[in-house]
C-alpha cells in the first residue's frame, strides 16, 4: 500500500463538529418498546404453544434464519450497516411486526364472526388480502423507521434491502415458529407433517419473506436518496409491489401442490434469480460510487490514487486483505478500509445535497479516522529504526 507522509493542514470542506446524540435516545426508547412486546409476545407463545413445542419450533427455525443471515452479510459487505441497527430490524420484525399482525388477525376473526362470514371465506380474505396488506405494511414501517431515525446509515437501494432482508428475516423466523409448532402439534414432533412444512417454508422458501419487503426497502432507499419525502414516496410504492408479490405467493397455496410447485418454478425461481442480479449491480454500483468520491479526496491530497484503487475495488481489497493477514495487520486494514468506504459515502451525501451541514461533520471526524488508520499502517509496516 502506497501512503503519503504529508497531509493538508487542514480537512477539505471542513465545517464544526456538533454533538448529534438524538440517535442514542431514540435506540433507547426504541428497545425498550420493542423489549415490552417481546415479553408480552414470548407470553403469548408459551401459553399458546406450550414450552415444548415452542422450543421445538424455535430451534426448526434457526436454519432457514441462518440462510437469510449469510444472504444479508452477503449483500451488505461492501459498505456494512451499523449492528445496533440491525439488530433493532431483526427484533422489530421478530417482534413489533408479529405483534401488530397477531393483532389484526384476532380483530379480523372477531369481525368476521360479528358479521356472519363463512370460516372458509375468511380464511382466504385472510391468506391473500389480510396477510399481505397487514404484514408488509407492518415490516415496512420498521424499514422507514430506520431511514428516518437514522437516515446518515440509510445511503441508497443497496442499504434498502439490507435493513429490509433483516426485518423480514426476523418476521420469518417468528411465523416459522408458529407454523413448524403448529405442524408438531397436530402430527408429532417426528412426522410427515413436519417434514412436508419445513421442507416448504425452510428449504423451499427461506427467502420469501425476504423478496416481498425488499420491495420496499428498494423503493425507500432509491427514491430517498436526495431527500426525506422521497424516501416516504417510494415507502408507499414500494409496499405496493411487496403487497403484490406477498398475494401471488399466498395465492399459490389454494392450487393444490402440483400447481404450487409449476408456479414456484415459473415464477417464483425466474423471480429471485433476478433479485439477485439486481443485487449484483447496485452492489457494482457502491464500488463505482467509492472510487468516484475518494478520488476527490486523491485530487485534494488525502490519500494517493494507488489506494482508490486499492480500496475501491473489490479486487483491490481482497489484495490488500491478503497482503495485512500474512503480515499480521488484519485489523488495521479493515479498519482503514471500513473508515475510507464510510468517508466515500459521506461526502456522496454532500453533493447529493442531502444533509450539507450533517454530513460535513461526519466527514471531519472520518478524515481524522483515515488519517489514524494510515499512519497505523504506516508505522506497522515501517522498517525498525527507520
Amino acid at each position: 500500500m502506497q501512503a503519503q507522509t504529508q497531509l493538508p493542514p487542514q480537512p477539505a470542506f471542513q465545517q464544526p463538529a456538533r454533538p448529534r446524540n438524538a440517535l442514542f435516545g431514540w435506540a433507547i426508547a426504541g428497545f425498550v418498546v420493542i423489549g415490552i412486546f417481546g415479553i408480552a409476545l414470548l407470553g403469548y407463545l408459551f401459553l399458546a404453544l406450550g414450552p415444548v413445542l415452542l422450543i421445538a419450533g424455535g430451534f426448526l427455525a434457526l436454519l432457514p434464519l441462518v440462510a437469510v443471515a449469510f444472504g444479508v452479510l452477503w449483500i451488505d459487505r461492501w459498505e456494512p450497516e451499523p449492528r445496533g441497527l440491525l439488530v433493532f430490524g431483526f427484533l422489530w420484525g421478530a417482534i413489533m411486526s408479529v405483534a401488530i399482525a397477531l393483532i389484526v388477525d384476532i380483530a379480523a376473526q372477531f369481525t368476521d364472526y360479528m358479521l356472519g362470514i363463512s370460516p372458509d371465506v375468511g380464511d382466504v380474505l385472510g391468506t391473500v388480502v389480510q396477510a399481505p396488506v397487514v404484514e408488509e405494511l407492518a415490516k415496512g414501517l420498521g424499514v422507514l423507521l430506520i431511514f428516518l431515525i437514522a437516515r446518515k446509515y440509510f445511503d441508497g437501494p443497496v442499504d434498502g434491502i439490507v435493513y429490509a432482508a433483516t426485518i423480514a428475516g426476523g418476521f420469518a423466523f417468528t411465523e416459522n415458529i408458529l407454523y413448524f409448532a403448529q405442524s408438531m402439534a397436530s402430527g408429532g414432533i417426528v412426522s410427515t407433517d413436519i417434514a412436508l412444512t419445513f421442507f416448504v417454508r425452510g428449504v423451499m422458501s427461506p427467502f420469501a419473506h425476504v423478496m416481498f419487503t425488499a420491495v420496499t426497502g428498494l423503493f425507500i432507499g432509491w427514491w430517498g436518496r436526495k431527500s426525506v419525502g422521497g424516501g416516504v414516496g417510494g415507502f408507499f410504492v414500494g409496499l405496493i409491489g411487496a403487497m403484490a408479490l406477498h398475494a401471488l405467493w399466498n395465492g399459490t397455496s389454494y392450487l393444490g401442490l402440483i400447481g404450487w410447485f409449476l408456479l414456484y418454478v415459473v415464477v417464483q425461481v425466474p423471480l429471485f434469480a433476478g433479485a439477485i442480479v439486481l443485487v449484483v449491480k447496485l452492489r457494482k454500483r457502491e464500488a463505482q460510487l467509492t472510487q468516484e468520491r475518494l478520488a476527490e479526496y486523491a485530487a485534494a491530497g488525502w490519500i494517493s490514487p494507488d489506494e482508490v484503487a486499492t480500496l475501491g475495488t473489490g479486487a483491490g481489497r481482497k489484495q490488500a486483505m491478503t497482503w495485512a493477514k500474512s503480515n499480521g495487520h488484519a485489523i488495521l486494514m479493515k479498519s482503514y478500509i471500513r473508515d475510507a468506504t464510510r468517508l466515500a459515502f459521506t461526502r456522496q451525501r454532500i453533493v447529493s445535497g442531502r444533509d450539507q451541514v450533517g454530513a460535513q461533520s461526519d466527514e471531519r471526524e472520518l478524515l481524522a479516522k483515515l488519517t489514524a488508520s494510515r499512519q497505523a499502517l504506516m508505522s506497522a509496516t515501517r522498517p525498525a529504526g527507520v
